[in-house]
């Protein structure tokens, strides 16, 4: 050290990238979460015009995966849409072939609009309809295909925030545009969409849920099976979880996929967590209140709640229901014992 003065002390401990601690305590040790993600709303109404211009403009050859990222103001750097994840609409149109690879981060597709399209996943040709859950856990090859009519859409949520964070991504292309399907069409669906009735034969138990495809019509047969015998959460009405058929967690390692069901007039309980939360409007129209801001949402919207922010749904209906596709970083911050919660 060549100088008792405090000032040059730490200057020269700058240049040595050396810092003092107790010049630091409260913001490396904050007294509860601060997170830099804003609560933030997309209309579907204003993005999908975007969407078919994009998709008469750029080719799919050039974009390889045409998408508007729905980036939050304050993860502009990271390209997020709330701490640790990611939320995007892509579109493919009649005869298109997006091109095969695959990445660390994990995956899924909730299908928004259209019909004709399949994604093939790890040899696996699986179809899309609105509604439908489509998982592509992480390093598993995937493409997609459109041989229907109209242009199809949906939501890619993916966990690749975290897995940058991490330093753990890896991409690759396909050496082929496309996979060759070697199973059944929808094989997975087919063996796993039975309840809780699993085939024994099956004895790999991955962390990621084996079921390609949850049909939206088992998720409505489900609303339809309990409506009249339960009323679900004070928070999040009656709530369905998707689930990995071996472990009966979630369907990924590191996001969680719920749906629930605002009956009319439905007004939650205020919560707050430390999980970070994206929410995709099915169907319906409401306010969910997150803190101070007001979110007014309509169908196929999409907005974020970021993690330990209080907040409230009402159903804006008298006369019908409202559903929400929603996703979170919930397994991360469990397996991490972060996972704090309070209803207030």
């Amino acid at each position: 050290m060549t100088s008792t003065d405090a000032n040059t002390a730490y200057t020269e401990m700058d240049a040595m990238n050396v810092g003092a601690l107790w010049r630091h305590l409260g913001d490396l040790f904050p007294t509860e979460p601060t997170s830099r993600a804003v609560p933030y709303h997309w209309s579907y109404r204003q993005l999908r015009p975007y969407m078919l211009h994009f998709a008469d403009t750029l080719s799919i050859e050039e974009a390889q995966r045409r998408v508007l990222m729905l980036i939050n103001p304050g993860l502009r750097d990271m390209s997020a849409t709330v701490t640790g994840l990611y939320a995007g609409i892509q579109v493919i149109l009649p005869g298109e072939q997006a091109q095969a690879h695959r990445h660390s981060a994990n995956a899924f597709r909730f299908i928004i609009e259209g019909s004709g399209a399949y994604t093939t996943v790890a040899g696996e040709r699986v179809h899309m309809s609105p509604g439908d859950l489509l998982l592509t856990p992480g390093w598993r090859w995937h493409d997609h295909y459109h041989e229907g009519d109209g242009p199809m859409m949906w939501l890619d949520g993916l966990d690749f925030p975290l897995v940058n964070a991490l330093d753990g991504a890896f991409f690759e292309l396909y050496p082929d545009s496309a996979q060759k399907a070697d199973v059944p069409d929808d094989l997975s669906s087919l063996q796993f969409i039975h309840g809780r009735l699993n085939p024994s034969w099956i004895g790999e138990r991955t962390a990621s849920s084996p079921i390609g495809r949850y049909p939206w019509a088992e998720t409505e047969r489900a609303f339809t099976a309990i409506a009249e015998h339960a009323t679900g959460s004070e928070v999040d009405g009656i709530a369905l979880e998707y689930t990995n058929p071996f472990t009966g967690g979630p369907v990924l390692p590191t996001m969680a996929c719920r749906v629930q069901r605002l009956v009319p007039g439905f007004l939650g309980a205020a919560r707050r967590h430390t999980a970070s939360t994206i929410l995709h409007v099915v169907r319906g129209e409401g306010t969910t209140m997150v803190g101070e801001q007001a979110i007014n949402w309509a169908e196929k919207d999409v907005f974020i709640v970021p993690p330990w922010a209080t907040y409230q749904h009402r159903n804006g209906s008298t006369s019908h229901d409202a559903v929400l596709f929603t996703y979170t970083n919930e397994p991360v911050v469990k397996a991490l014992s972060l996972y704090r919660e309070e209803i207030l």
